[in-house]
């Protein structure tokens, strides 16, 4: 039985009620697309809910900011519903919302297993299925009935990838063609700062069809076909003054001024040297301790760091921009 069937009797919800202009057009879009990357859900017209903890709050919170930015006028409240709509009743709409996510998951899962795709293309929609179904289960605050059998059939799809080749191959092909490509990138267990940016810009940049795994941070040894990462005898991790971030940025001949930057926040929060003195590391620290706060799990974290990252890169990218 799903564990989503108890009503959570006497929860606190945060309800954001929000007005938006009619212009720009864009901007209801943006605003909509956001709140279904939180994973709230309408309990009115205008009206989103979220389960009420510290990291909902601080997410609801930038969304305001957000609002206001865009000509919108927007405020939160924490409630506890008395009468008329249920607590159960609004578990019902997450759990309804994220059984439609994981939906779309295992039907695009099924047809990927039906196709006659090669072996890498196979794998780089596979990452890009396990992808967003770790964005999914990162809001899945009730465990809807849809999560397991859309996991099941992405690691099915993973496991069949895996036993197609034998790993002395794998090794030997991705020697041959680029030695970072479709390699499982293992780290330490709780991951922080370092580690989730260095496992986004693997999976970004580095190698999209990337796995990663999570052991102990002493005694690993390393199978075929497997690189470490910010971990004791790691193929990259900290060198010099250089965090694992900044290493992989060199290593992978990135040569991008957004991921130059990010990579000196990163550097900044990790190393706690002041090297850079970026005016965005108590921001940038501040949401990754609390994503980190939130999940236990390092998938989770990944996946909502990702998020906070993908965001970051392309604010960068946006001032770069402007000064052409």
């Amino acid at each position: 039985m799903s564990t989503n069937s108890e009503s959570p009797e006497g929860a606190r919800w945060l309800l954001l009620i929000h007005q938006l202009p009619a212009k720009p057009a864009y901007a209801r879009v943006k605003i909509w697309r956001r709140l279904k990357g939180l994973g709230a859900v309408t309990v009115k017209n205008s009206v989103y809910a979220l389960p009420a903890n510290g990291e909902t709050q601080e997410d609801f919170a930038w969304l305001i900011k957000e609002i206001a930015e865009l000509g919108g006028e927007a405020f939160v409240c924490e409630a506890q519903l008395v009468d008329g709509l249920g607590d159960g009743e609004v578990q019902a709409l997450f759990d309804a919302a994220r059984d439609e996510d994981y939906a779309e998951i295992a039907a695009a899962a099924r047809e990927l297993a039906g196709t006659d795709a090669t072996r890498a293309q196979r794998a780089t929609q596979v990452a890009r299925l396990r992808k967003q179904l770790d964005e999914i289960v990162a809001i899945d605050f009730f465990g809807a009935d849809g999560r397991e059998p859309a996991k099941g059939l992405v690691s099915g799809l993973e496991a069949d990838l895996h036993e197609e080749g034998d790993a002395m191959t794998t090794t030997e092909t991705n020697a041959a063609s680029d030695p970072l490509k479709n390699r499982v990138w293992v780290t330490r267990l709780g991951v922080q700062v370092d580690r989730i940016a260095s496992a986004w810009l693997i999976r970004r940049f580095i190698d999209e069809a990337a796995r990663f795994k999570f052991v102990p941070g002493t005694g690993y040894v390393a199978r075929p076909g497997e690189l470490r990462f910010d971990m004791f005898e790691g193929e990259f991790t900290h060198r010099g003054d250089r965090c694992t971030f900044e290493v992989l940025l060199a290593d992978a001949k990135l040569d991008d001024p957004a991921l130059a930057a990010i990579g000196e926040i990163i550097h900044d929060i990790d190393l706690k040297d002041g090297k850079y003195g970026r005016e965005e590391v108590a921001g940038v620290r501040t949401l990754i301790v609390g994503i980190a706060s939130a999940a236990n799990d390092d998938t989770q974290r990944l996946a909502r760091g990702a998020v906070l990252l993908d965001d970051l890169y392309s604010s960068f990218q946006g001032r770069q921009g402007s000064k052409k």
